[in-house]
């Protein structure tokens, strides 16, 4: 078998499936999506096996479709396929300790298939999949969906070669409460009617371009839409439409930005989603609808860097996707470098370098988190029989980006750029290895493999001598703060006052975890950090202050880790409650009271980490 994707089931020597039909009725009160997918091969079946990734789906009926003729679309946005022969199928249980692989899905075709169709039900508990309740809503009226498919989730949601190495192009219709709006990773084809009744409206889409199965997303809801520019709108429950049209407005200059330096954006629209507290992550970049955290909404657009990190990926990762986990680097590694050209453009030098120094104390304490496990802090990996959201750190981005400077460093900024742009346009829409960066770095920039050592970085664990630092006074200026800090000598208000919300957090980051709490006080107060908006500070201070048994950190810990379910929030004060010992019962208490409002994936990486 040519299983090449050690996270899925699928033999591309079988055949590829690449295009899927997709019709779903979301039923909130069953919490579940049911319905059917058409699965179209790239070329007639040689008639044997067709393997296919599922996990957790309810499996009703597999037949050969019979009035398709092969077509990658329907433009109508899918539909029923007449009733074809059955097909003989067979699920299998995941193997013994990886019950996160799911269920491999095996239909028998006959020789000169096409495509299949087969029908089936989500389960209410998919990884993929948050049900959440009106009262979980900014609303609080309306119920709300949402799909996080990244890593190999998208088999939750639809029996398919879930690998970013079987690219797709898609076409659906959600059958939804006429009350609710639907968006999908796709172009909107309007809506219509549904079979279903007159409480039902039926919503289609369709995505031409062939994608990673991880970039279908869905999201279903009391949603409203303000546009910011031809290309992009926001998207959002009503109530918070216009904070984030506020926080977001500066889009259309990244986007002229990220095409000054990378080419032409291929994907047409770039609209973003806000997504409710629970989303897991700070963005998703589902082509054509990114996903963003509410956690960005702080009031002074500091944390735009997010924003241009998920529309980097619209060349570094949907363009030129990693072709599993093993090369995840690929994806994150570009995009943390392109992101960091886009706000170098935007903002000037001294405001990346600030985010490269925020970024490399963040892979400082990934490669401490995984110094029992150091081969996780390697570009290139071996993770059979690993779950890729247990590998899941900043090493790929901050380890990725640091090679690429170095590259940039030793070659020059205008040699590095040619190989940019090589690297884009010669595997656009392709999934790709480590093993064709080498080929491609090898032959762009000759001879750089005497200046940079190439494996080391990709094959080698931790942070290679002489990696690249951040370098601007102004964070020469916070490291001497952090110092004075240290020795019990606090800013001065006028001092404080003087700190961008970047420097701030570098501050936070960058101080001692021996501070007393009395220091921790006297920082609240001189920051006024209780009344600080972003959610990045307050985590950041909090995390020192449990350390440090400040009065009142508990308490405002809990409340944080009640309203917000990203991980890089949950992971680092869960952390810190559960180190001290007399806060570990009060850690595991709060997770099973909040547990119930995060994602599936977040409460599967914490469970282990709070003991529950």
């Amino acid at each position: 078998m040519a299983m090449l994707d050690p996270h899925s089931c699928a033999d591309l020597s079988q055949g590829q499936v690449r295009a899927v039909q997709l019709e779903l009725r979301v039923d909130f009160e069953k919490k579940i999506l049911e319905g059917e997918a058409t699965l179209i091969l790239a070329e007639p079946s040689r008639g044997g096996p067709l393997d296919l990734d599922t996990r957790g789906l309810a499996i009703e009926s597999v037949q050969l479709a019979s009035d398709l003729g092969g077509d990658t679309q329907d433009r109508s946005g899918g539909g029923r396929a007449d009733s074809g022969l059955a097909l003989a199928f067979t699920l299998h249980a995941p193997p013994n300790g990886a019950e996160w692989m799911g269920e491999r899905l095996r239909v028998e075709l006959p020789k000169g298939a096409k495509s299949v169709v087969v029908r089936y039900r989500t389960s209410p508990d998919a990884s993929a999949l948050q049900w959440l309740e009106p009262a979980q809503t900014a609303g609080g009226v309306h119920p709300y969906l949402f799909s996080q498919c990244q890593a190999i989730h998208a088999r939750a949601v639809v029996p398919l070669q879930d690998t970013p190495r079987a690219r797709m192009t898609y076409a659906a219709r959600l059958h939804v409460p006429r009350a609710l709006k639907s968006r999908m990773s796709a172009r909107s084809l309007g809506r219509s009617d549904s079979r279903f009744g007159a409480a039902w409206a039926c919503d289609a889409f369709e995505m031409p371009q062939a994608i990673p199965p991880y970039l279908l997303a869905l999201a279903v809801g009391d949603l409203a839409e303000r546009a910011i520019t031809k290309r992009s709108s926001v998207v959002a429950e009503p109530s918070q439409l216009d904070a984030a049209a506020w926080e977001f407005a500066e889009v259309g200059a990244m986007m002229d930005a990220a095409e000054k330096l990378f080419g032409p954006y291929a994907w047409e629209r770039f609209d973003l989603l806000l997504m409710p507290p629970s989303f897991p992550y700070g963005g998703m970049e589902n082509p054509r609808l990114t996903f963003l955290t509410p956690s960005l909404l702080a009031g002074d657009r500091s944390l735009a860097n997010v924003v241009a990190h998920e529309l980097a990926h619209a060349w570094t990762g949907n363009l030129v996707t990693n072709a599993d986990a093993n090369h995840f680097w690929l994806n994150e590694g570009f995009t943390v470098y392109a992101e960091r050209r886009i706000l170098e453009a935007l903002s000037g030098r001294a405001a990346s370098e600030l985010h490269a120094a925020i970024g490399r104390h963040e892979l400082e304490e990934a490669i401490t988190d995984f110094a029992k496990t150091p081969e996780l802090t390697r570009l290139r990996n071996d993770l059979v029989g690993t779950d890729p959201d247990v590998a899941y750190s900043q090493v790929p981005y901050e380890k990725g980006y640091l090679f690429l400077r170095a590259l940039e460093e030793s070659e020059g900024r205008a040699a590095f750029d040619r190989f940019l742009h090589a690297w884009i346009e010669r595997h656009s829409f392709q999934s790709v290895t480590t093993d064709a960066f080498l080929t491609l770095v090898r032959e762009q920039l000759p001879g750089v493999e005497s200046r940079v050592p190439l494996l080391a970085w990709i094959d080698g664990a931790g942070i290679p001598e002489h990696a690249p630092r951040a370098e601007s006074e102004r964070w020469f200026e916070v490291k001497r703060s952090v110092e004075s800090i240290s020795r019990g000598e606090l800013p001065t208000a006028t001092q404080a006052a003087s700190f961008t919300p970047a420097e701030l957090l570098l501050l936070l980051q960058s101080l001692p975890a021996s501070l007393t709490a009395e220091t921790c006080a006297e920082l609240d107060r001189l920051f006024a950090l209780r009344e600080k908006q972003s959610v990045e500070l307050r985590c950041a201070f909090l995390c020192i202050a449990v350390r440090a048994a400040m009065p009142g950190a508990d308490g405002r810990a809990r409340e944080l880790l009640l309203t917000t379910g990203r991980m890089k929030f949950l992971r680092p004060l869960y952390g810190a409650l559960s180190a001290r010992g007399e806060t570990r019962q009060f850690a595991r208490t709060l997770f099973a009271e909040a547990s119930s409002r995060y994602h599936p994936i977040a409460r599967a990486v914490l469970a282990p980490l709070v003991g529950a």
